[in-house]
């Protein structure tokens, strides 16, 4: 099953049931309103969704329209929780390798995560809005799951079967205020804006064979300013599953229903080396953070800048028929202005 929402003029839009072809969609007043109503009762509502997904599927409803990304909001506009873990050891070590940090040995075996913003998402046609280029603007390509409720101390085997619904997710950071931001020792804040998730939300189902162990084996695939940037495969070089990031974050906690937790940017080794460039023959990577990383340690220092004002960012996963399964994630950098004030 597919889901989206559609903006409304409320904070939290209209729940969308959308074909499996993403060509047309179907609000559903009488069943739900919002994304977030479905999460509450999933048991309960989610099976006559299914029944509305076959009949949009099978052209059998009449007042159907067709699908507009443009109209999605995030699928959770906003949500009560939004962590991100760091499941991609690679993409760790490419960092702390670069500069020339020891990786300890406690982050293969207990994942990285942070609490981020979740009041405000933005949706995936949505600009990336920001005031300054010097702090260092990077998009980071990412797959994130929505759980129903978990208890504290749940198995991994447990959370994940919790999962109900699966994202792609553009994790916006500022690279220039990470530094003295993490040399406070309280973590990402200023650092971590808005993220953006993709158009349709899809049940694990969707993927078919590509969801197993908790993991989605597709690419990922990332254009930046309209040329290839990154291809790697998300079910490979993943350390901790999504069943272990979701009961990582609910350790000490029990997570509520319309939880988001992401699986950090995407990243693959390549062999012995840790990555390279897709011209180079390589799958590329999710960030360009790595890019940058890769030079410094091949070359001394890094030569590759951060995004710009009118760059542009595109994340998307495709079947391996080449349909898009997620829609798409399409943003561009603008300057921020500011808030409006009266004359």
């Amino acid at each position: 099953m597919k889901l989206a929402s559609y903006r409304n003029g409320t904070r939290d839009g209209q729940l969308m049931v959308v074909s499996r072809d993403l060509s047309r969609a179907v609000a559903v007043p009488a069943l739900a309103a919002t994304m977030q109503e479905v999460l509450d009762d999933w048991d309960g509502i989610a099976p006559e969704l299914e029944k509305v997904y076959a009949a949009l599927n099978a052209g059998e409803l009449d007042d159907a329209e067709d699908f507009s990304e443009a109209l999605c909001e995030s699928p959770l506009p906003r949500a009560y929780q939004w962590a991100d873990g760091s499941a991609y050891v690679n993409h760790v070590e490419l960092v702390r390798k670069a500069r020339n940090a020891e990786m300890p040995p406690s982050f293969w075996t207990d994942p990285l995560m942070y609490q981020g913003g979740s009041d405000d998402f933005l949706g995936p046609k949505d600009d990336i809005e920001m005031a300054d280029t010097s702090w260092g603007i990077d998009f980071e390509g990412e797959i994130a799951v929505i759980t129903d409720d978990v208890p504290m101390g749940a198995t991994a085997e447990q959370a994940g079967a919790a999962i109900r619904l699966l994202m792609l997710v553009n994790d916006v950071s500022l690279r220039g205020l990470i530094p003295n931001e993490l040399g406070k020792g309280f973590g990402f804040f200023q650092s971590k804006p808005s993220s953006a998730f993709s158009p349709v939300a899809v049940t694990p189902d969707e993927l078919g064979s590509h969801w197993h162990d908790f993991k989605v084996h597709l690419p990922l695939l990332s254009e930046y300013n309209g040329q290839p940037f990154g291809k790697p495969d998300a079910g490979q070089d993943m350390t901790f599953n999504f069943g272990q990031l979701v009961a990582h974050a609910a350790k000490t906690r029990h997570l509520g229903a319309g939880a988001i937790i992401g699986s950090g940017t995407v990243s693959n080794k390549q062999g012995t080396d840790h990555g390279s460039a897709i011209a180079e023959g390589g799958v590329g990577y999710s960030c360009i953070a790595e890019v940058r990383m890769i030079e410094t340690i091949r070359d001394g220092k890094p030569t590759t800048g951060f995004m710009q004002f009118g760059d542009t960012i595109r994340i998307e996963m495709k079947d391996p028929e080449g349909r898009s399964i997620f829609g798409s994630i399409d943003q561009k950098v603008v300057q921020y202005t500011g808030p409006e004030h009266d004359e």
